[in-house]
């Protein structure tokens, strides 16, 4: 019984938040997982999932989260509930043909979408003659270095989009943009590359905690 009321007030808090207006805070981490959860439901596992920070939980694997008491069906079902998160922060972007005219464009352009990632994701923006982007492609995920991101492979995908351009960009969990010397190796051989490919390396763009560091303005390109 008291379970259940304690699910029956996280879905009640959680019903109210189209009332409250667009302010996220005001919805709390472990009420939504509370009513994600269902039955399953304790003031103790959420709880315990909630303290992990959402930056933690949207990266956890199906098994990661069965080890914190999940049963499997549930674990599925949250694991899903992120992907579908992630799917809605990346959909209609490229659509829209945004334009990015400007280092803070590609920069707002990526933020959300990867300033909380866990893992450095090293992503290419695809431009046409307007500066507007035509395709987004996640190059590599995992530690950057020179010998890992090849030029063939980000300029592969301009190729197959026909880019007149192309940004790439990448986040450093830290939260803190400062290039490493491996970024600027990565950046002055993408560069180069692009020169001879006839596509334009237009900037290196890294992703920190709600601030960024364009390499283009750093004098590396």
């Amino acid at each position: 019984m008291e379970n259940r009321k304690y699910i029956e007030v996280a879905r009640e808090s959680v019903s109210m938040y189209p009332m409250t207006g667009s302010d996220l805070s005001t919805v709390e981490l472990q009420e939504l997982l509370a009513v994600l959860l269902g039955r399953q439901a304790t003031p103790e596992l959420t709880g315990n999932l909630a303290s992990k920070g959402i930056r933690t939980l949207i990266e956890m694997s199906v098994q990661e989260l069965k080890n914190e008491g999940l049963t499997e069906l549930k674990a599925l079902e949250l694991h899903s509930a992120f992907l579908l998160a992630k799917k809605f922060r990346s959909t209609g972007k490229a659509d829209s043909r945004y334009t990015i005219r400007s280092p803070e464009d590609a920069a707002n352009f990526l933020m959300d979408e990867i300033k909380d990632l866990m893992q450095e994701h090293f992503v290419a923006l695809l431009l046409n003659t307007k500066n507007e982007v035509i395709a987004k492609k996640t190059i590599f995920i995992g530690s950057l270095n020179a010998s890992i991101v090849h030029p063939r492979e980000v300029y592969k995908e301009a190729i197959k989009h026909s880019a007149a351009s192309i940004i790439v960009s990448h986040n450093h969990p830290s939260g803190n943009p400062s290039p490493s010397p491996e970024d600027i190796d990565v950046t002055k051989r993408l560069s180069e590359a692009g020169k001879v490919m006839g596509v334009e390396l237009l900037d290196h763009i890294i992703i920190g905690d709600h601030q960024f560091t364009s390499l283009k303005e750093k004098g590396y390109i």
